[in-house]
């Protein structure tokens, strides 16, 4: 406890710093993971090894962890009862997005070891879709609570990729109701795609 209040009175603490920092890893991780993401389902077109700790799997985990550390960031903030309103609701979304997407990659590893190579719809995948949309549109929120900051030029940024990541998801919801059909162009992108575990 005395650990955290030391870290909570540190400079780097101050709560402008600090959310600077939450908004800029929560826009930047999610972006690394589905990077990475897209790395690795061409690395499937490849036909290159698939097995979890491949370089395409570590970059996500690697983008994963960026959000995590806003998260973690964001949560001394909560601690310091220095937010309120919008600015909470996102550092709050950032941080439940960031345990989602945590979890999601200790399920996605459970998977690679039951059941080999997944496909774009896997149990594992659009929970961890869904903590990229939680902690994307957290971030929004932070940036956008924060009037008259050099931070604003991000926003559209945020945005974007907020957009981008609900879209993306919506996609691969629709792909488990209507994968018969839909997933016949799709499967040769992703390799094995459109396996539904």
């Amino acid at each position: 406890m005395k650990s955290i209040q030391r870290i909570s009175k540190s400079s780097f603490t101050k709560s402008d710093t600090l959310l600077s920092f939450v908004s800029v890893l929560a826009v930047i991780g999610p972006i690394i993971v589905v990077s990475a993401g897209f790395w690795d389902a061409i690395s499937h077109l490849h036909n290159e090894p698939e097995y979890f700790w491949s370089t395409p799997h570590v970059a996500v985990y690697a983008g994963v962890t960026i959000s995590s550390v806003g998260a973690a960031l964001g949560s001394i903030l909560l601690y310091k009862k220095s937010v309120h309103g919008l600015l909470k609701t996102g550092i709050r979304l950032v941080i439940v997005g960031s345990i989602v997407q945590v979890i999601s990659g200790f399920g996605d590893s459970l998977s690679h070891d039951l059941f080999g190579i997944d496909g774009l719809i896997s149990w594992s995948h659009q929970p961890l879709e869904s903590g990229l949309v939680l902690a994307s549109l957290g971030a929004v929120f932070v940036i956008k609570s924060r009037k008259c900051t050099k931070l604003r030029s991000v926003l559209p940024l945020s945005i974007i990729a907020f957009l981008f990541f609900t879209v993306w998801l919506a996609f691969n919801l629709v792909l488990i109701v209507g994968h018969t059909i839909q997933c016949i162009p799709v499967y040769e992108i992703f390799s094995s795609g459109c396996a539904i575990l």
